[in-house]
């Protein structure tokens, strides 16, 4: 069945929900739905007092580890971590109490060529049982392809079945940004879901668009219950309208 999964974006050591296409090099080109008043152990808490597992804090730059070791320390075991990791600091976020670390960038070369000996070393620091993908992707006119670099440069790899099917032997899960829709609130991509649901035999969360229950069931419905969403913008924790935390704790419940 579909989850509901929660998330902690952090931009300069606070909790912040951020229009993805935004992140980029240019001045004055970040635009931000929601800055938080809260630490990032107010969310890690509220999320194991709601027997919420498997939701992702992604540090968007630097400035962010000390917030993501404390939201990690708060919530042992119930929150995975991405940004910025290698096998030389994966170590370190495990030990705080991530359950899996998050990869992109590391996989790839500064040209954004996919280099599979270093997600073969990826594999050999952290075990494949503690390693999620991030495989955030944007639309091109013939697919979709991966984006590393906070999502400003495209790789040469593609998502599609091919490529869930070879880099599953890698990792225990896998997740997407639908960098495209990410922070807008407008909807999901329902047809990069019903695909995530196609191609990925491993455990997959879509991110990006979602506004409220109801696209938690809509996903439930595209996938047959085989894709998890994160909601970010549109829930009341982060200033959005839309989505009441509540409702999606309680979605989760009644899927269980």
């Amino acid at each position: 069945m579909t989850k509901f999964r929660p998330c902690i974006d952090l931009h300069d050591g606070q909790v912040k929900q951020i229009i993805g296409s935004t992140l980029t090099d240019e001045p004055n080109a970040l635009r931000t739905n929601f800055i938080s008043k809260q630490p990032s152990t107010y969310y890690a808490e509220l999320y194991q007092r709601d027997g919420l597992k498997g939701g992702h804090v992604i540090m968007l730059g630097r400035g962010n580890e000390a917030a993501a070791k404390a939201a990690l320390q708060a919530y042992p075991g119930g929150l995975q971590i991405g940004g910025g990791i290698k096998p030389e600091n994966a170590a370190l976020y495990l030990e705080a109490g991530a359950s899996h670390v998050i990869v992109t960038s590391y996989v790839f070369d500064e040209e954004g060529v996919f280099n599979e000996p270093k997600l073969a070393a990826m594999v050999k620091a952290v075990g494949r049982e503690r390693l999620v993908l991030d495989l955030s992707c944007r639309a091109t006119e013939d697919g979709w392809v991966v984006a590393m670099n906070r999502w400003q440069t495209l790789t040469n790899l593609a998502v599609n079945e091919a490529t869930f099917e070879h880099l599953s032997q890698y990792c225990d899960e896998f997740l997407i940004h639908a960098v495209d829709v990410e922070g807008k609130c407008e909807g999901i991509d329902e047809e990069l879901a019903q695909r995530l649901a196609e191609w990925s035999k491993l455990p997959v969360t879509y991110a990006g668009g979602a506004r409220s229950v109801a696209d938690l069931q809509r996903v439930q419905e595209l996938t047959k219950g085989r894709v998890d969403v994160t909601i970010g913008s549109a829930l009341d924790i982060f200033g959005g309208t839309s989505a009441k935390y509540e409702d999606c704790v309680a979605f989760n419940r009644l899927a269980a």
